[in-house]
């Protein structure tokens, strides 16, 4: 029996999996509602021999030190930039993710706000709400097709590709990505178009919808000169991880009218936001629940539990990250 530290709760069906499978599981309760504290997280795993970990805790060097039982830490995401990998393969520490369970939840997230972003749904709540809707006319509140329309992916894995398939199959969206390599096999099927330069890219899409992790190549990787080079008609959606976006540099060219619309799952400083962009009608925000269905995070957590028993066995977990 090994005893295992969950940082904040997640949905049982996981936890059932690991107390079947004979371990102590220690949930920290007081993070129902809020990231776990780092004496939280210090506490909770002095003793333990693995680590059930969310993207709202980091994961360090520190956090090893104090644990020296540790033998894996499984991440409850696909990201996971909040564990330190490389202090992590120095003591010899298994570190795993939950990968593909996500990528149709994500992705039917980010076509959510596609569409909301484009036909100004959330805009048109709120005027409504507000009392403001006196009579049908015929230009109130006009938005945007995307039938027929460039969609630019920038990051082309399993969630990006997803994503251009709702787009072509449901939309007849045309697809331009950037990517690190093209994927021919993905431009056959999609009928899309590789463009290695994401400034152009960026300059002929009418959406742009990001896919990339947060990695130091990533960390703004959307600036104030990318975002000036967009069409001043275009929407940018972001599911990925916040930084990749300069958000103050965002909320300037939204205020500006550098371009039409912008969707955001993720922020740059969550949960904090850059001073006014919740005060813009010309932005959808959603708290991070791209991926956040019933179904999706129970099969993430089943994923993390599964993880967690194959490296407790001494086998290669199914998800190993390196």
């Amino acid at each position: 029996m090994a005893k295992i530290f969950v940082t904040r709760p997640i949905p049982k069906a996981g936890l059932d999996l690991l107390k079947k499978a004979g371990h102590e599981v220690s949930v920290n309760d007081q993070a129902e509602d809020r990231p776990a504290t780092r004496e939280e997280i210090l506490r909770g795993a002095k003793e333990a021999e693995a680590i059930l970990s969310v993207l709202t805790e980091k994961i360090d060097g520190a956090v090893f030190e104090n644990a020296p039982n540790l033998k894996i830490v499984a991440n409850y995401a696909v990201g996971f930039d909040n564990i330190d990998l490389e202090a992590a393969r120095a003591r010899g520490i298994l570190v795993t993710n939950t990968p593909g369970i996500l990528t149709n939840t994500v992705a039917e997230h980010t076509f959510t706000l596609l569409l909301a972003i484009a036909h100004r749904v959330t805009e048109a709540d709120r005027f409504i709400r507000g009392g403001k809707y006196k009579a049908w006319g015929p230009k109130l509140l006009l938005g945007q097709d995307l039938f027929g329309k460039t969609l630019g992916i920038v990051g082309l894995g399993r969630i990006g590709s997803r994503v251009a398939h709702h787009a072509t199959r449901g939309f007849e969206m045309k697809i331009i990505y950037n990517d690190l390599e093209p994927t021919p096999e993905f431009e056959v099927a999609m009928g899309a178009t590789f463009e290695s330069n994401l400034d152009v890219m960026l300059s002929q899409a009418d959406f742009v919808s990001i896919h990339v992790p947060l990695v130091a190549s990533t960390r703004h990787l959307i600036n104030a000169r990318r975002l000036s080079l967009m069409k001043k008609t275009a929407f940018l959606v972001n599911t990925s991880r916040g930084p990749v976006i300069d958000e103050v540099a965002l909320v300037q060219a939204l205020k500006n009218n550098q371009i039409r619309g912008a969707a955001l799952d993720v922020f740059e400083n969550e949960p904090e936001l850059a001073e006014g962009l919740a005060e813009l009608d010309n932005v959808i925000i959603t708290p991070h629940i791209a991926s956040g269905t019933e179904e999706t995070r129970d099969k993430m957590s089943i994923m993390a539990a599964e993880n967690i028993i194959a490296g407790l066995n001494g086998e290669t977990p199914p998800n190993l990250i390196g």
